[in-house]
């Protein structure tokens, strides 16, 4: 059973920490890497908590509604990556939104306690993947920006600081007179 403040807590524990929050990036960047997110429900997850950081594995956990379960052929891709995903269905604990008297927790102010059924997902992913995807994506940034560097190099500067080609434009094609 899971709690809808330490989710809060752990989103807000995330932002504080730069580390956690580039892990959390890297752990992303391997979903997206092996298209994840073109399997049914998989982009509507949310983090329930992690990235949890040990000696080879970073471990996160996300959550859905229970009619809206992520579809499990897609963790068949990190499974065969080395990771090790677990679906389980769990309950979340929110305060119920006031509406009315009912909805109001007996001697306080705060809304009644609900439990809604939901799915977790944890994912176990060894280190070593999320690193070398990242290495993977900081060489082709790399590549990228010296072929941009080279591009601009190749060209010369116009007057009024505009980059103008090496060569010469081709004329345009002559008009018809036609109307178009």
């Amino acid at each position: 059973m899971h709690d809808i403040l330490d989710v809060i807590r752990n989103i807000q524990e995330l932002y504080e920490n730069n580390s956690s929050l580039a892990v959390l990036k890297d752990f992303e960047r391997v979903l997206e890497e092996t298209d994840m997110y073109v399997y049914e429900n998989w982009e509507n997850g949310e983090l329930a908590y992690g990235p949890k950081v040990d000696r080879h594995w970073i471990t996160a956990g996300f959550m859905w509604p229970e009619h809206k379960m992520p579809n499990p052929i897609a963790g068949k891709r990190l499974t065969e990556l080395g990771c090790k995903v677990i679906y389980q269905k769990s309950h979340l604990i929110e305060p119920r939104k006031i509406r009315t008297h009912e909805d109001i927790r007996p001697g306080s102010k705060k809304g009644q306690l609900d439990r809604k059924p939901i799915w977790i997902v944890e994912i176990q992913m060894p280190k070593k993947i999320a690193f070398d995807i990242y290495k993977g994506y900081m060489d082709k940034m790399k590549k990228d920006y010296k072929s941009e560097e080279g591009a601009l190099t190749d060209s010369a500067p116009a007057p009024g600081g505009a980059v103008a080609p090496a060569a010469p434009a081709a004329p345009a094609p002559a008009s018809t007179g036609a109307p178009v």
